[in-house]
């Protein structure tokens, strides 16, 4: 028994321009979306979205608040998610990021940790958390 890989879900609020900014930003390609959902690829990752568009909680009443989540896709729930990507040559994908303007923030660099990688983080349009991370041999 063995886990091989995994498939990370992030939540945006319009799936067409999520998309988008993946393909433009990150350099993704769209092999798939429809109905709120959809998944890019770029190399070996694999990234799936996934539409948290429903505005219905805003109109709830006061005794709703006390259980917001009632559809599971509230649009609170998009940039609450986070993921990390390891790569080889991460000087070079800092630079792919630092001009396509999806570093976390303008004094983002790449640090090196206690734990044995470089990395630096990245958000996407809607505020999810990229860390892009490289061994250090």
């Amino acid at each position: 028994m063995k886990i091989i890989n995994t498939i990370p879900a992030l939540p945006v609020l319009n799936i067409d321009e999520g998309t988008k900014f993946y393909e433009d930003k990150f350099g993704f390609t769209c092999r798939f979306k429809k109905d709120g959902f959809s998944k890019l690829i770029r190399d070996e990752i694999e990234i799936h979205l996934w539409a948290s568009c429903d505005r219905t909680w805003k109109s709830r009443s006061i005794f709703l608040f006390l259980k917001p989540i009632c559809s599971g896709a509230e649009t609170f729930i998009a940039g609450t998610h986070s993921l990390r990507i390891q790569v080889i040559d991460i000087d070079n994908f800092y630079k792919e990021f630092n001009q396509a303007g999806v570093l976390y923030n303008s004094k983002t660099v790449i640090e090196k940790t206690n734990w044995g990688t470089r990395e630096f983080p990245t958000l996407d349009l809607h505020g999810n958390l990229i860390t892009f991370f490289e061994r250090i041999e």
